[in-house]
């Protein structure tokens, strides 16, 4: 793809960028991993307390981009037929698929952690494949199919936790916190002037794209420029989490892909047809966090894979 072509897709990702960041507040750093994971055709772990816009943001995805948005609440009674679907016997005699509510562009998996490990392994097949099994047939999913998953990171009773086959299919987690006092403020303000959070109508933004604008988006970014240079750097990253003392298991190649793509896209919504160490740089925490495991004394004494990860930053050199 040509440079021409490259700018012209940088301006509608800043244009997405700009309705999202218009809806959700304060919340600059996540909306924009956000997006940039959605253009590499990955999945997104959303971590934070109740009531720190993770609904908000993927209703605000599906408006912007025009995508068919479903929210499934995950509980411990919730069965894989209850997302992927079932057969029933129709009126004339014959079986009949009926799709569950994976069956869209954009799903948001609301506090995908309270559900059993059966369903979770339904939804796993749903994410790798993007397609759903039922009584041996498969049934393709949407070319936009993106799962959103939540999780509370205080609550824990009545918790499965992700094992770490499936936290490795997201390919970034974010983590939202509070916002600014002077941002909530405004969210304040933006509420006595009519917005709701559930009325996707009081957002003030239109669509910009629709499915065919994200994949034309994707066929961008793929088309980003890497040299081998920041191939071997992306490389050594993820090699160093593996012999970090401080970590008892590292990423795995898989999170080599998940960081190259993700520092394409960022490279794409900056604007350059070529990427950067600083795009690698930017992307590595939210690709790598959930996908390493802290010792556990490190862990007790407050130590998180963020700092771990900033010190194997600092120490792995960056191409010139």
């Amino acid at each position: 793809m040509n440079g021409p072509d490259i700018a012209a897709q940088a301006e509608r990702a800043r244009d997405i960028l700009h309705r999202l960041n218009h809806v959700v507040l304060g919340q600059e750093a996540v909306v924009h991993d956000a997006l940039a994971a959605l253009i590499a055709r990955g999945h997104v772990l959303l971590e934070g307390v109740p009531g720190t816009a993770k609904t908000l943001l993927v209703r605000t995805l599906s408006v912007a981009l025009d995508l068919e948005f479903r929210r499934i609440q995950f509980t411990p009674d919730l069965m894989p037929s209850d997302i992927t679907g079932i057969n029933f016997l129709a009126a004339e005699g014959k079986f009949s698929f009926r799709p569950g509510p994976l069956f869209a562009d954009l799903i948001l998996a609301d506090e995908i952690n309270r559900a059993p490990a059966k369903t979770q392994a339904a939804l796993l097949e749903a994410m790798q494949e993007r397609s759903v099994t039922v009584d041996g047939v498969s049934h393709a999913l949407s070319a936009s199919f993106t799962v959103f998953a939540t999780q509370n990171p205080i609550e824990f009773e009545g918790t499965y936790p992700l094992p770490e086959a499936e936290l490795d299919r997201f390919l970034v987690k974010v983590v939202l916190d509070y916002p600014a006092e002077a941002v909530e403020q405004g969210i304040l303000s933006r509420v006595l002037e009519g917005f709701e959070s559930d009325d996707p109508n009081s957002f003030g933004i239109d669509s910009g794209l629709d499915a065919r604008g994200l994949e034309a988006l994707r066929r961008a970014a793929r088309a980003v420029r890497v040299e081998p240079s920041l191939v071997a750097y992306v490389t050594r990253i993820v090699r160093a989490t593996r012999t970090a003392p401080a970590l008892t298991l590292g990423a795995s190649p898989r999170a080599s892909v998940g960081l190259l793509k993700l520092s394409q896209a960022v490279a794409l919504m900056s604007g350059r047809a070529y990427a950067v160490p600083d795009d690698v740089k930017r992307s590595a925490k939210a690709v790598l966090r959930h996908r390493v495991v802290m010792a556990p004394e490190l862990e007790l004494e407050g130590a998180s894979p963020d700092t771990v990860l900033d010190s194997i930053l600092e120490k792995v050199p960056a191409p010139e």
